[in-house]
């Protein structure tokens, strides 16, 4: 398995420590986190993209997804106006010409929360904003991933069966699963069990520890869940792709020394 360190924790540093931490610690890949003050897209499509280029070839660091930062910060493709669903497609339509210049593998996006609409509108405000950009994705044959996200975050396909739904409804080859454990875990299921659901659809893992309580992303061996079962459970087959150790804002006053216990914790969870 191939593990990438996410970007976003590093927030009150450089993007260039980033690049580094992840050359020395032994990463595979970067995700990046496309916020300000590091990769925002109308800021990278208005010439910072040379720069972080320039640290991919520095580090021979690739960047194997581009995840854009939405969802109410200000872009929410599941609530608000159609001016404001608009503006969200064309921002996220922005972040896949970021995500294939970069030469990432894919741009992720998540589902947002719709503020409470009823099902069906849910269902079909998704449906409509996935079609809309995996027109463009196909354009630029440049693929998404669409991750879940937990019932404190989102209001649908916060499961793998919703999503396994939605994707068999598009059918696509642009826009791909993917699992983020701490989604399944919150909700008592084995995360395992929903990558075995999404079979071929399965394209990407987020990876951290959980509280089980809270969609709080801990380093691993810092929650409860059996991440050491979990690792050994994938290793027999049932998924060995990318994985990102998806730390977040919990770090961010140690962002350099939270990347480093993460691989070195789950290196010996590997190894033992």
């Amino acid at each position: 398995m191939k593990y990438g360190l996410f970007t976003c924790p590093y927030q009150r540093l450089s993007l260039e420590r980033a690049f580094s931490d992840a050359s020395i610690l032994g990463y595979d890949y970067i995700e990046l986190w496309g916020g300000r003050p590091h990769a925002y897209a109308p800021d990278l499509l208005a010439g910072d993209l040379e720069a972080v280029l320039r640290l991919i070839d520095r580090f021979e660091m690739p960047v194997e997804i581009y995840t854009p930062e939405h969802n109410a910060y200000p872009f929410n493709y599941m609530a608000g106006s159609e001016r404001q669903w608009e503006d969200a497609m064309d921002y996220l339509s922005a972040a896949l010409h970021c995500g294939k210049a970069l030469g990432a593998k894919y741009t992720l996006i998540s589902v947002g929360h719709s503020g409470f609409a009823p099902l069906q509108e849910r269902r079909a405000r998704l449906l409509k904003s996935l079609r809309h950009l995996s027109l463009e994705a196909e354009r630029l044959d440049h693929p998404i991933l669409l991750e879940p996200l937990t019932p404190m975050e989102s209001d649908f396909c916060t499961c793998a069966e919703e999503l396994l739904e939605i994707l068999e409804e598009l059918n696509s080859h642009f826009i791909q699963g993917m699992c983020d454990v701490v989604v399944p875990f919150v909700q008592q299921r084995n995360p395992a069990d929903d990558i075995r659901l999404l079979g071929s659809r399965m394209a990407h893992l987020h990876l951290t520890d959980s509280d089980g309580i809270t969609e709080a992303h801990l380093l691993p061996g810092d929650g409860s869940m059996d991440l050491r079962g979990l690792l050994g459970e994938l290793r027999t087959g049932v998924y060995d792709g990318s994985a990102t150790l998806e730390l977040v804002t919990h770090y961010i006053d140690t962002p350099s020394e939270a990347a480093a216990a993460a691989i070195w914790r789950i290196r010996e969870m590997t190894e033992s």
